[in-house]
Protein backbone atom coordinates (compact mmCIF):
# COMPACT_ATOMS: atom_id res chain seq x y z
CA UNK A 1 0.00 0.00 0.00
CA UNK A 2 1.37 3.41 -0.93
CA UNK A 3 1.66 6.16 2.12
CA UNK A 4 1.45 9.82 0.95
CA UNK A 5 2.07 11.79 3.64
CA UNK A 6 0.08 15.10 2.87
CA UNK A 7 0.28 18.72 4.04
CA UNK A 8 -2.83 20.52 3.21
CA UNK A 9 -2.46 23.20 0.69
CA UNK A 10 0.57 22.04 -0.52
CA UNK A 11 2.39 19.91 -3.75
CA UNK A 12 1.17 16.77 -2.36
CA UNK A 13 -2.49 17.13 -3.75
CA UNK A 14 -1.16 16.41 -6.79
CA UNK A 15 0.32 13.21 -5.73
CA UNK A 16 -3.50 12.44 -4.62
CA UNK A 17 -4.65 12.87 -8.16
CA UNK A 18 -1.97 11.06 -9.83
CA UNK A 19 -3.16 8.47 -7.12
CA UNK A 20 -6.33 8.68 -8.18
CA UNK A 21 -5.82 8.75 -12.26
CA UNK A 22 -3.58 5.37 -12.19
CA UNK A 23 -6.29 3.75 -10.01
CA UNK A 24 -3.65 2.91 -7.30
CA UNK A 25 -4.43 2.09 -3.96
CA UNK A 26 -2.97 4.35 -1.39
CA UNK A 27 -3.66 5.83 2.41
CA UNK A 28 -3.49 9.10 3.33
CA UNK A 29 -1.62 10.65 7.04
CA UNK A 30 -2.87 13.82 7.28
CA UNK A 31 -0.40 17.04 8.77
CA UNK A 32 -1.57 20.74 9.35
CA UNK A 33 0.21 23.90 8.41
CA UNK A 34 0.89 26.20 11.39
CA UNK A 35 -1.47 28.78 11.30
CA UNK A 36 0.90 31.48 11.58
CA UNK A 37 3.95 30.66 9.81
CA UNK A 38 2.13 28.52 7.53
CA UNK A 39 4.91 26.05 7.92
CA UNK A 40 4.63 22.48 7.77
CA UNK A 41 4.47 20.35 11.48
CA UNK A 42 7.40 19.09 12.57
CA UNK A 43 6.13 15.55 12.62
CA UNK A 44 7.05 15.60 8.76
CA UNK A 45 10.50 15.51 10.34
CA UNK A 46 10.01 11.91 11.68
CA UNK A 47 9.19 11.05 8.10
CA UNK A 48 11.96 12.61 6.41
CA UNK A 49 14.64 14.84 7.70
CA UNK A 50 13.87 17.93 5.47
CA UNK A 51 10.09 17.65 6.96
CA UNK A 52 8.45 18.71 3.59
CA UNK A 53 5.79 17.68 1.76
CA UNK A 54 5.25 15.46 -0.85
CA UNK A 55 6.36 12.01 0.93
CA UNK A 56 5.50 8.82 0.35
CA UNK A 57 6.53 5.55 1.25
CA UNK A 58 5.98 2.66 -1.17
CA UNK A 59 7.81 -0.99 -0.83
CA UNK A 60 9.86 -0.39 1.90
CA UNK A 61 11.07 3.09 0.07
CA UNK A 62 10.88 6.65 0.97
CA UNK A 63 10.63 9.33 -1.74
CA UNK A 64 10.45 12.72 -1.82
CA UNK A 65 10.14 15.34 -4.39
CA UNK A 66 7.82 15.79 -6.80
CA UNK A 67 8.93 15.51 -9.71
CA UNK A 68 10.79 11.70 -8.56
CA UNK A 69 7.27 10.59 -6.80
CA UNK A 70 5.78 11.08 -10.19
CA UNK A 71 8.26 9.53 -12.45
CA UNK A 72 8.24 6.70 -9.92
CA UNK A 73 4.46 6.13 -9.33
CA UNK A 74 3.93 5.90 -13.38
CA UNK A 75 6.65 3.82 -13.89
CA UNK A 76 5.71 1.02 -11.01
CA UNK A 77 1.89 1.94 -10.98
CA UNK A 78 1.25 2.80 -14.37
CA UNK A 79 0.84 0.16 -16.78
CA UNK A 80 1.96 2.21 -19.08
CA UNK A 81 -0.29 4.67 -18.78
CA UNK A 82 0.49 8.57 -18.75
CA UNK A 83 3.73 8.95 -19.95
CA UNK A 84 5.24 8.46 -23.69
CA UNK A 85 6.84 5.68 -24.98
CA UNK A 86 10.86 5.28 -23.74
CA UNK A 87 12.13 5.15 -27.39
CA UNK A 88 10.09 8.55 -28.93
CA UNK A 89 10.60 12.10 -28.94
CA UNK A 90 7.48 13.26 -26.89
CA UNK A 91 9.16 10.74 -23.54
CA UNK A 92 11.59 13.65 -23.98
CA UNK A 93 9.70 16.26 -23.88
CA UNK A 94 7.36 14.96 -20.88
CA UNK A 95 10.76 14.29 -18.99
CA UNK A 96 11.87 17.97 -19.41
CA UNK A 97 8.15 19.14 -18.25
CA UNK A 98 9.17 16.86 -14.72
CA UNK A 99 11.92 18.84 -14.39
CA UNK A 100 11.05 22.41 -15.44
CA UNK A 101 8.23 22.61 -13.29
CA UNK A 102 10.07 22.83 -10.35
CA UNK A 103 13.55 23.73 -11.86
CA UNK A 104 12.48 26.56 -13.65
CA UNK A 105 8.94 27.21 -13.70
CA UNK A 106 7.93 27.61 -9.86
CA UNK A 107 11.48 29.96 -8.99
CA UNK A 108 9.69 33.39 -10.08
CA UNK A 109 5.72 32.68 -8.45
CA UNK A 110 7.77 32.21 -5.44
CA UNK A 111 9.74 34.99 -5.70
CA UNK A 112 6.08 36.93 -6.09
CA UNK A 113 5.14 35.56 -2.94
CA UNK A 114 7.45 35.99 -1.14
CA UNK A 115 9.06 39.24 -2.18
CA UNK A 116 5.20 40.72 -2.20
CA UNK A 117 5.64 40.34 1.48
CA UNK A 118 8.81 43.00 2.00
CA UNK A 119 6.55 46.16 0.53
CA UNK A 120 8.37 48.84 -0.52
CA UNK A 121 11.84 47.33 0.31
CA UNK A 122 10.94 44.38 -2.43
CA UNK A 123 9.97 46.91 -5.19
CA UNK A 124 13.56 46.97 -6.90
CA UNK A 125 13.11 43.33 -7.55
CA UNK A 126 9.76 43.34 -9.02
CA UNK A 127 10.70 44.42 -12.64
CA UNK A 128 13.35 41.17 -12.93
CA UNK A 129 10.43 39.17 -10.99
CA UNK A 130 7.47 40.17 -13.79
CA UNK A 131 9.96 39.54 -16.34
CA UNK A 132 10.74 36.30 -15.61
CA UNK A 133 7.14 35.30 -14.85
CA UNK A 134 6.20 36.59 -18.44
CA UNK A 135 9.06 34.87 -19.68
CA UNK A 136 8.05 31.61 -18.43
CA UNK A 137 4.19 31.87 -18.63
CA UNK A 138 4.64 32.54 -22.18
CA UNK A 139 6.71 30.00 -22.77
CA UNK A 140 4.14 27.60 -20.99
CA UNK A 141 1.43 29.17 -22.58
CA UNK A 142 2.89 28.94 -26.24
CA UNK A 143 3.33 25.13 -25.46
CA UNK A 144 -0.65 24.68 -25.13
CA UNK A 145 -1.72 26.59 -28.29
CA UNK A 146 -3.76 23.98 -30.05
CA UNK A 147 -3.32 21.33 -27.96
CA UNK A 148 -5.82 20.50 -24.94
CA UNK A 149 -2.47 18.64 -23.18
CA UNK A 150 0.88 19.31 -22.94
CA UNK A 151 2.27 15.93 -24.99
CA UNK A 152 -0.81 16.65 -27.19
CA UNK A 153 -4.49 15.16 -27.30
CA UNK A 154 -3.44 13.21 -23.89
CA UNK A 155 -3.35 13.93 -20.53
CA UNK A 156 0.26 12.78 -19.22
CA UNK A 157 2.34 13.06 -16.16
CA UNK A 158 3.36 15.90 -17.49
CA UNK A 159 0.14 17.76 -16.91
CA UNK A 160 0.33 16.50 -13.29
CA UNK A 161 3.31 17.80 -12.66
CA UNK A 162 2.79 21.37 -14.03
CA UNK A 163 -0.63 21.21 -12.99
CA UNK A 164 0.97 23.03 -9.62
CA UNK A 165 2.58 25.97 -11.62
CA UNK A 166 -0.92 26.43 -13.62
CA UNK A 167 -2.42 26.66 -10.52
CA UNK A 168 -0.11 29.22 -8.66
CA UNK A 169 -0.62 31.20 -11.29
CA UNK A 170 -4.10 31.95 -10.23
CA UNK A 171 -3.60 35.45 -10.48
CA UNK A 172 -1.84 35.66 -13.98
CA UNK A 173 -4.16 33.39 -15.52
CA UNK A 174 -6.51 36.07 -17.14
CA UNK A 175 -3.55 36.85 -19.60
CA UNK A 176 -2.89 33.75 -20.25
CA UNK A 177 -6.04 32.00 -22.19
CA UNK A 178 -4.19 28.68 -22.81
CA UNK A 179 -3.06 28.14 -19.21
CA UNK A 180 -6.08 29.04 -18.24
CA UNK A 181 -8.23 26.63 -20.25
CA UNK A 182 -5.71 23.74 -19.05
CA UNK A 183 -5.95 24.24 -15.95
CA UNK A 184 -10.02 24.47 -15.35
CA UNK A 185 -9.67 20.93 -18.27
CA UNK A 186 -7.62 19.31 -15.61
CA UNK A 187 -9.69 20.83 -12.32
CA UNK A 188 -13.06 19.19 -14.02
CA UNK A 189 -11.16 15.46 -14.28
CA UNK A 190 -12.92 13.26 -12.16
CA UNK A 191 -10.13 11.83 -11.04
CA UNK A 192 -9.18 15.44 -9.85
CA UNK A 193 -12.61 15.74 -8.09
CA UNK A 194 -12.01 12.38 -5.93
CA UNK A 195 -8.34 13.59 -5.03
CA UNK A 196 -9.66 16.99 -3.24
CA UNK A 197 -12.38 14.79 -1.49
CA UNK A 198 -9.56 12.62 -0.06
CA UNK A 199 -7.47 15.11 0.75
CA UNK A 200 -9.23 18.38 2.23
CA UNK A 201 -9.48 21.77 1.35
CA UNK A 202 -7.53 22.93 -0.92
CA UNK A 203 -7.68 26.62 -1.83
CA UNK A 204 -6.13 26.26 -5.43
CA UNK A 205 -8.50 24.53 -6.81
CA UNK A 206 -10.40 27.67 -8.09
Amino acid sequence: MITVHHLNESRSQRVLWLLEELGAPYEIRFYERDATTRLAPAELKAVHPLGKSPVIEDAGQTLIESGAIVDYLIRRHGGGHLRPALDTADFETYQQWLHYAEGSAMLPLLLKMYVGRLGEAGAPLQPRIEGELANHLGYIERALQGREWLLGDALSGADVQMSFVGEAARGLRAGYPNIDAWVRRFQQRPAYRRALERGGPYSMAS
